[in-house]
């Protein structure tokens, strides 16, 4: 074993590592938490209404299935929002398009569409206002059959592909949205 010196440059090394190596440990630590912060920020792509409609109209909707987030403007431009959603599990699940709002219906039954019941001959319509009911609590309709922006009781399934066309709104989103949203605002489907 080998001694070492206690001289006052050896006390001045071991000082000097000691206040080093906390340093780099806490820098190592700021990398890691910023690492992690970076992965979870959003990927919510900016919109612009002019982009996507010739006016405002009644107000505007963009449903941006690449980035899992739907864009709304009121009709006099004083109000934007942002919400995540859920959007078709594949491609050939996602219309794209321009349509508008025809409906609203707070506590919306759900039934089944005819390729649903192809795949899955027991499911059975759901009430509005039951708990499993998989269009949640509100529904805007959209004047394409079939195709809606609506809540759900599975929040799961915000953020990831998980519908079979529709867009899903967390209930308390789409009841913000739905007291906003009038008959006739414009949407797209991007």
């Amino acid at each position: 074993m080998k001694k070492i010196a206690l001289s006052r440059r050896n006390v001045m090394i071991g000082a000097g590592a000691a206040l080093i190596l906390p340093a780099q440990v806490r820098a190592q630590e700021q990398r890691e938490i910023n690492a992690v912060v970076r992965r979870n920020v959003s990927s919510f792509v900016s919109q612009d209404w002019r982009d996507h409609f010739d006016s405002l109209g009644a107000g505007c909707i963009v449903c941006d299935t690449a980035s899992r987030a739907l864009h709304y403007w009121s009709g006099d431009g004083t109000d934007y929002r942002v919400y995540p959603t859920s959007v078709p599990k594949t491609d050939e699940l996602t219309r794209r398009g321009y349509t508008e709002v025809v409906r609203k219906k707070v506590g919306p039954t759900w039934t089944p569409t005819a390729s649903q019941m192809e795949r899955f001959p027991d499911w059975k319509p759901v009430a509005g206002g039951a708990p499993d009911n998989p269009l949640g609590t509100h529904a805007l309709y959209l004047d394409w059959p079939a195709y809606l922006i609506h809540g759900t009781h599975d929040t799961r399934k915000i953020g990831r592909p998980s519908s079979d066309g529709c867009i899903g709104l967390y209930n308390e989103k789409i009841e913000e949205l739905y007291a906003l949203v009038p008959i006739g605002t414009q949407v797209r489907l991007i």
